[in-house]
């Protein structure tokens, strides 16, 4: 367990679902670009948008790596979606593999957004995050 982490939820709120309200942290923090479903070779294997979750959240955990960091560090994650419709509609494929990747952690303060496109014109989605090291 994150020992570093407390997460804020005020008093009479309705708890979210996946998600905290706020997190606090503190230790070596840990900036992640936005990655998309590309793979190392930066190179799409596939235009599903499931299995560019996959990839992107596979390649978050590698970088987070390279800095001895795990899922469980995460403290804060932002997901740009060109599609929100499918985002939704596909919500529970999204958990399952957000699970199979990332594990059960939901201490995460998490905005999801809507654009109108990102730099690569096959990429549905983009993820960043910031994670502290106690």
């Amino acid at each position: 367990m994150n020992t570093n982490k407390q997460i804020l939820q005020p008093a009479g709120w309705a708890p979210p679902r996946g998600y905290a309200n706020g997190v606090a942290a503190s230790g070596r923090q840990i900036y992640v670009a936005g990655q998309i479903g590309w793979n190392a070779q930066c190179q799409f294997e596939s235009d599903d948008f499931i299995a560019q979750v996959r990839q992107t959240l596979l390649n978050i955990k590698a970088v987070l790596a390279e800095a001895g960091a795990t899922p469980q560090h995460i403290t804060r994650m932002t997901w740009y979606l060109i599609d929100k419709r499918e985002y939704l509609a596909r919500g529970r494929e999204v958990g399952q593999v957000y699970r199979e990747v990332l594990g059960t952690e939901y201490g995460i303060a998490m905005s999801a957004v809507q654009v109108a496109g990102l730099m690569e014109d096959r990429a549905k989605v983009e993820i960043e995050v910031t994670a502290v090291l106690p």
